[in-house]
């Protein structure tokens, strides 16, 4: 898989040397409640759309709004030393998503070595519907999530660990930062809204710190 820089969907910010570290929890049925739920069959999995919101005190028309459909491709991540990229086959962007060191010491490329945690700059959620994270070999990740409201802050989020056996599904409104798998390189099926709404938070520049989530397994 290669990336160009060039064509990255936003480009990272950079430059402080403090990290939140999102306390670190194994993704369960019940620890996900609010955020989402483990999914076995990702075919069987209803993504759910959010209507249009309404711009005043006339409503939305009835059964519209609703009608971009559903995304479906592959997301890729990959490890380039220590450097996490991805792609979004389903939507056609691709991120420079974040590093297991200072971001102004990372190499691009080659052996990371071990990672203990990776370091991320921005989290987004989708207004306009859920999404779905099936990997497609079973390789394990970590994700960090918040439940949704725009005041959201990095000590609102929890570092999820997936186990690789299951996919999961998030709802419309959660914050999530990036998948981080724990192999070189991972690939979902992705699915979602096809509209693809984003609503972001840039840790760096918003609150002088990257977001921390854990390697290790809880």
């Amino acid at each position: 898989m290669d990336f160009d820089i060039s064509k990255l969907a936003y480009a990272p910010s950079t430059g402080v040397r403090r990290v939140h570290d999102a306390p670190l929890v194994a993704a369960t049925d019940e620890s996900l409640d609010g955020y989402g739920y483990l999914v076995d069959d990702p075919h069987a999995c209803n993504i759910e759309i959010v209507p249009w919101p309404a711009q005043g005190r006339r409503p939305i028309d009835a059964n519209t709004g609703n009608q971009g459909g559903i995304a479906e491709g592959t997301f890729e991540f990959a490890w380039r030393g220590q450097t996490l990229y991805a792609r979004n086959n389903a939507v056609g962007d691709s991120y420079l998503f974040g590093w297991s060191t200072w971001p102004e010491e990372a190499s691009g490329s080659g052996n990371g070595g071990v990672r203990e945690r990776a370091l991320m700059w921005r989290a987004n959620y989708h207004p306009d519907g859920g999404q779905l994270f099936y990997p497609s070999t079973g390789k394990s990740f970590v994700v960090p999530l918040a439940l949704p409201g725009d005041d959201v802050r990095p000590d609102s989020f929890v570092t999820f660990y997936c186990d690789g056996r299951r996919g999961l599904y998030l709802h419309p409104n959660v914050w999530h930062g990036p998948v981080v798998p724990h192999d070189d390189t991972a690939e979902f099926l992705d699915r979602q809204g096809r509209v693809h709404a984003r609503v972001s938070v840039n840790f760096v520049k918003e609150f002088g710190c990257y977001l921390g989530s854990s390697l290790r397994r809880p």
